[in-house]
């Protein structure tokens, strides 16, 4: 999954621009991925928006408590369709799609080194320690302090082999 609006400069509000790029290059996502699909149904298009909008520009995922049942209240539809939807073009689970976004945040946190391993699990909107390092292991193979040390080029090639933790 190529994250639309990630890596963007963080800003307190959300602009209606920012909101119209985002609506139009994931309608352009859609168009090529899912118009072809028989059994599509017109408000999936406007789920699968809005889930983006919500994840990407708004970055809901770092509250540590959004649940199925928040997600559906801000998209302003009932937790069926959003499950559906979320299932069905994301290819995943909501709490795995959360998990990726979390991972891909603390990957940035992790490549800048503003902040020390020990807090990036809380501020990539993870509840735990444990749940964020077996969703890290499980995105990118290794763990937060390798990917660290490999991003700042510390690695030493002896060291490489051994589990950092």
């Amino acid at each position: 999954m190529e994250y639309l609006f990630l890596r963007r400069k963080s800003t307190r509000v959300t602009s209606v621009r920012q909101k119209a790029l985002l609506y139009r290059a994931a309608g352009r996502e859609w168009t090529a991925r899912f118009s072809s699909l028989s059994d599509v149904r017109p408000a999936d298009s406007l789920i699968y928006k809005g889930i983006l909008y919500q994840l990407e520009v708004r970055r809901v995922f770092l509250d540590s408590s959004l649940s199925l049942k928040k997600l559906s209240v801000m998209l302003e539809t009932n937790q069926t369709y959003l499950s559906n939807a979320v299932n069905r073009y994301f290819g995943c689970h909501l709490k795995e799609l959360l998990n990726r976004y979390r991972v891909e945040y603390a990957k940035e946190l992790l490549r800048c080194g503003g902040c020390p391993v020990g807090e990036v699990p809380l501020r990539s909107g993870f509840g735990s320690k444990s749940p964020f390092y077996l969703a890290f292991l499980r995105e990118t193979g290794m763990t937060p302090k390798r990917y660290a040390a490999r991003k700042r080029n510390l690695v030493d090639p002896q060291i490489d082999n051994k589990v950092l933790l």
